[in-house]
């Protein structure tokens, strides 16, 4: 089976902008891809610097993908140099057998939709635990733990291993060895053609095997 990591920071816009393609390819290759999704903390210096460049990036990023509404930079702390807690909650939630994208979708509609202040323990904590119907006080401690601090350094870690550098990172293999990253990219005609090739070689190797069997020893 072709397997597709999502490379994500919760509150990305251009991730944000790759929602729809995600949910698509989820729907489209039901039974036939596994997908999951996994934290690329941003380092401090990959944040907007001033809510007015944060402004800015939103305005770019919502002309370039024909949006019809802005998104809001409401979420902007100057004094915040990382944005770790929106992403550690999501990771969190996967410890309670969350791990569909109701949680990290819910943190990243609060922040560049409503402009809510998401790196906050206060704010996102209670949005979350609604999403996933969690209890509030569990999901804090475990978002708060080292083993969740682990988690996201380890999968960040991953992704730095890339040597690519932008959110979202679409990373998509198959049983044979192929593999297609994708950097950048928020659109789901590239990502569906490499998913529909890698499924091709992947089948085109059974059929192989059922006619020839195994490699005759050397």
């Amino acid at each position: 089976m072709v397997k597709v990591t999502y490379y994500l920071e919760v509150i990305s816009s251009w991730c944000y902008w790759a929602e729809p393609a995600w949910a698509e390819l989820k729907r489209r290759y039901v039974g036939k891809v596994e997908f999951g999704w996994k934290i690329a903390q941003m380092p401090a210096e990959a944040y907007p610097q001033s809510k007015s460049q944060c402004e800015w990036f939103y305005r770019r990023s919502g002309s370039i993908m024909r949006s019809p509404f802005v998104l809001s930079a409401g979420w902007f702390e100057p004094e915040l140099k990382q944005y770790l807690i929106p992403n550690y909650v999501a990771e969190a939630a996967k410890d309670f057998g969350v791990t569909d994208d109701r949680v990290r979708l819910a943190i990243a509609h609060a922040a560049v939709r409503d402009g809510q202040k998401v790196g906050r323990w206060e704010v996102v904590i209670p949005l979350a635990a609604q999403a996933a119907g969690l209890d509030a006080a569990a999901l804090l401690a475990r978002a708060k733990s080292p083993e969740v601090a682990a988690h996201t350094q380890a999968s960040t870690a991953e992704f730095n291993a890339l040597q690519v550098t932008q959110r979202p990172t679409f990373m998509i293999e198959n049983a044979i060895g192929d593999r297609a990253v994708f950097s950048g990219v928020v659109r789901i005609e590239p990502l569906g053609t490499a998913i529909d090739t890698l499924l091709a070689d992947e089948a085109a190797y059974v059929s192989w095997k059922a006619h020839f069997g195994d490699p005759p020893p050397r």
